[in-house]
């Protein structure tokens, strides 16, 4: 009989009267069944860490700093079974899970760096004007309370880690919701948490089911949500809680420019293989993976072909075989949904030079040009291992296509020139440009995260860590400055 997977409730385990199943997207095999905490259970978790909040705000940043590298140490220890537990719940295949371990194990060191040198107070002398001789402000930053964090399913662990270890280097107590298609690798990153010496309270690991969330996103005693998700999810969570400070992790539909300069053989060669690997990493389930491709038309004859030889060299397959590049979708359902927006498109108008097929949750790496403009997938996000090419005539126009978007998050941009790369900065709205390559690079201690519908707020440890805080100052008076 399997056995069922604890939750983690104040820091310690816990099982309630129900439990899910969570099973493999690549063949359907059982990979663990998890128990769901009663009403009850989060009531004492979202009490237990109310209740903790002033004293966790209080531990020495020594304390939080040693937790956080004791973390990110056995990660590094468990890397191989963390990296294959992951593979199995999500579907990714066995060497970007390795990748994925490998980012957590940064963010838990990052945020064990932070955790030492945030808050160390800016001093401002007042007395530039009359009224403020002899005072000094001190501004520090202190948190806004608890943090519902929730997850998503396609980093199960990294994602994770950017919601709980910024609170711990901020000294805010977190509430963590998994993704309930991938809960375990949340749950087994509480088993690392649960050996340090954190105070009770101060972190539970909640599998709550989605349709239990609403009493938990409207409870006052959490005013800071960060959500990585859906657009729908994210901005509905907002719209029900005006009052709360919301961190939005949305989607994207990330374009990826080739400008005239980027010319050579060598030039195209890399382009094109750095937009097949990024349109179908994590079998395109990443809202920075490649989904648009904007070429100048000086390029775009001879680019096109080297894309699509590009995208048909990905192996797809188990994703317990080192060999694979590109696994299943996250389940059948949204494997279908993608397979519908590519017939719509087809059905428009737009040529399929690749893939083009579904197989169970699988869905083949699929290039498509000339696709409609009211067609879905050339306005939403695809979640899938699916990327659209399109000819423009120069950069001004290869900038307009990417700004042709209800979304924001990030954008590559393939040129050798300084100049058009600092256009680029100021021209394209989103969150981050990247030149020389994909929009699909992400360091997880930059500011990361998008404009227009693409959310609001900023992951990236530190950036984090001001989101869970607010400034405070203190003013002293009758000093001898």
């Amino acid at each position: 009989m399997t056995s069922i997977h604890a939750f983690w409730l104040a820091g310690r385990q816990a099982t309630g009267e129900e439990s899910f199943d969570v099973t493999a997207p690549w063949d359907g095999g059982l990979v663990g069944k998890v128990s769901v905490p009663t009403a009850d259970q989060v009531e004492e978790a979202v009490a237990a860490a109310y209740a903790v909040r002033d004293e966790f705000a209080a531990t020495p940043a020594h304390v939080r700093a040693a937790a956080l590298d004791h973390v990110s140490r056995r990660l590094a220890e468990r890397t191989e079974e963390i990296a294959r537990l992951i593979r199995a719940e999500n579907g990714k295949p066995i060497k970007w899970a390795r990748g994925e371990v490998g980012r957590a194990i940064s963010v838990f060191r990052f945020a064990a760096e932070e955790a030492r040198r945030f808050n160390g107070g800016e001093a401002q002398r007042l007395d530039t004007e009359a009224g403020g001789q002899g005072r000094l402000a001190l501004t520090r930053r202190f948190p806004k309370g608890v943090v519902l964090g929730i997850a998503p399913f396609n980093f199960p662990l990294n994602l994770v880690s950017h919601k709980v270890a910024p609170a711990i280097a901020a000294g805010a107590p977190i509430i963590l919701k998994p993704a309930p298609a991938t809960p375990l690798s949340a749950l087994l990153l509480g088993e690392l948490l649960a050996e340090t010496d954190l105070p009770a309270g101060s972190w539970s690991i909640l599998p709550v089911p989605n349709e239990a969330m609403p009493p938990l996103v409207q409870d006052q005693r959490l005013p800071v949500i960060s959500f990585t998700g859906s657009e729908k999810v994210g901005y509905a969570i907002m719209d029900s809680v005006p009052r709360k400070h919301c961190t939005l992790e949305l989607g994207g539909n990330g374009a990826a420019v080739v400008l005239a300069d980027w010319a050579s053989d060598e030039d195209l060669d890399r382009a094109a293989n750095r937009i097949a690997t990024f349109s179908n990493y994590q079998g395109g389930q990443s809202c920075i993976s490649v989904q648009r491709v904007i070429a100048d038309a000086a390029v775009y004859d001879r680019l096109l072909p080297r894309i699509v030889a590009a995208v048909e060299a990905q192996v797809s397959g188990d994703p317990s075989d080192e060999r694979t590049d590109v696994g299943p979708l996250i389940s059948e359902d949204a494997a279908r949904r993608v397979e519908s927006w590519v017939d719509e498109a087809v059905r428009g108008g737009a040529q399929l030079l690749a893939g083009g097929k579904r197989e169970g949750t699988s869905y083949a790496p699929t290039v498509l040009t000339d696709v409609p403009a009211d067609a879905t997938i050339a306005h939403e996000e695809v979640f899938g291992p699916v990327l659209t090419v399109q000819r423009v005539a120069g950069e001004e126009a290869a900038f307009a296509a990417v700004n042709d978007s209800k979304y924001g998050l990030q954008a590559g941009v393939f040129t050798h020139d300084v100049q058009a790369a600092f256009r680029a900065h100021r021209a394209l709205e989103v969150g981050g440009v990247v030149i020389g390559d994909v929009p699909s690079y992400r360091a997880d201690q930059m500011p990361y995260g998008g404009a227009k519908q693409s959310g609001v707020g900023r992951e990236g440890v530190r950036f984090a860590m001001d989101d869970y805080t607010y400034e405070r100052v203190l003013i002293l008076t009758g000093l001898a400055l």
